[in-house]
């Protein structure tokens, strides 16, 4: 009986592939389930975040609700702010331009910052009020685990994958901010957050105005394992948990160079000379790998560093006639 139930269901996944192309029957057996070989099914609880199941899904956001101002200018209002996140509270920090609006936003993703030392709107809070002061309104999110979000998953993995369901969640909730003009919203991304940006385009696949400020660019899990030197193991935990993650999933599925087809729309990409976290010839490959599609501007800045300190007025001036030819 038990090879027979084996036999039906191999059936029925070639009838799946017949009917929906071999890719889609591939995905399906790699990221979905595993058959033990006694025919059992485990299903894996990290195969929602593919990139393409991921896409598959639909992100109706929810409100995002303001705090009293922590600071006010002439130009500008700042504010924490929270909303929801698959069932988890998000928070972060909002500037929004001075009058009625609507205004054009900008969502920023920042870098990695130590939870130690993160402080609401670290990585983002000197460009954010620039953007304020020429009238677009930044959403910058803390991520699960800063600021006063709640608690990420314990998976190390699915940690990582959080990061992108919270910034999908976030830019459907665009719409419910009174000043914002949902219909004008760009992204904005550095480091660490160019990734979280990439991967958000690429599960969407759809157009939306993107800045990258020395965007990691490298495949999943190579993006986080060239970084293990700095953690206090020499990232032998994160090795040791890669390990055990391919047992069960095929990384490629998860990996934004996999799915570059997938970006489309205006992009403005900005490399420091001299960074030192993020090498220049990552980008300059990145750039390579998109050749042939329209819009696509990338810019070098020799002896600037990883924040780009040493060009950073002209790096946010660029950034700002780029959202107001494409966010008009």
């Amino acid at each position: 009986m038990r090879n027979f139930l084996v036999g039906v269901f191999i059936g029925i996944l070639i009838f799946v592939g017949g009917y929906y192309g071999k890719p889609a029957l591939q995905q399906y057996i790699a990221a979905r389930q595993t058959i033990s070989p006694i025919g059992k099914i485990f299903e894996k609880p990290l195969a929602k975040y593919t990139i393409l199941n991921l896409s598959a899904r639909t992100y109706t956001g929810s409100q995002i609700v303001l705090d009293p101002p922590t600071a006010t200018t002439s130009a500008y209002t700042k504010y924490t702010f929270h909303f929801t996140s698959d069932g988890k509270k998000v928070t972060g920090v909002a500037h929004i331009p001075a009058g009625s609006g609507p205004f054009p936003v900008v969502v920023q993703f920042r870098g990695y910052v130590d939870r130690e030392k993160y402080f609401p709107g670290e990585g983002t809070g000197h460009s954010a009020e620039v953007f304020a002061r020429n009238g677009f309104i930044s959403l910058a999110p803390d991520f699960l685990g800063y600021g006063g979000s709640d608690m990420p998953s314990q998976n190390v993995f699915e940690e990582r994958f959080e990061t992108y369901t919270a910034a999908l969640n976030l830019l459907a909730s665009v719409g419910t901010l009174p000043a914002a003009d949902a219909s004008r919203v760009g992204i904005w991304g550095h480091s660490n957050g160019g990734q979280i940006a990439l991967t958000v385009l690429e599960v969407l696949g759809r157009s939306i105005p993107t800045t990258l400020w020395a965007p990691v660019t490298k495949p999943f899990p190579y993006s986080i394992l060239y970084y293990t030197d700095d953690a206090d193991d020499h990232g032998k935990m994160l090795r040791r948990e890669l390990a055990k993650f391919e047992q069960d999933y095929d990384v490629e599925l998860y990996a934004l160079t996999t799915y570059l087809d997938r970006l489309v729309g205006p992009m403005q990409i900005h490399q420091g000379g001299g960074d030192d976290a993020v090498p220049q010839t990552w980008s300059d490959v990145f750039v390579k790998a998109l050749e042939g599609k329209e819009n696509v501007q990338y810019f070098v800045y020799p002896g600037a560093d990883h924040n780009m300190n040493g060009a950073w007025d002209t790096v946010v001036t660029r950034d700002i006639t780029f959202f107001r030819k494409y966010l008009k």
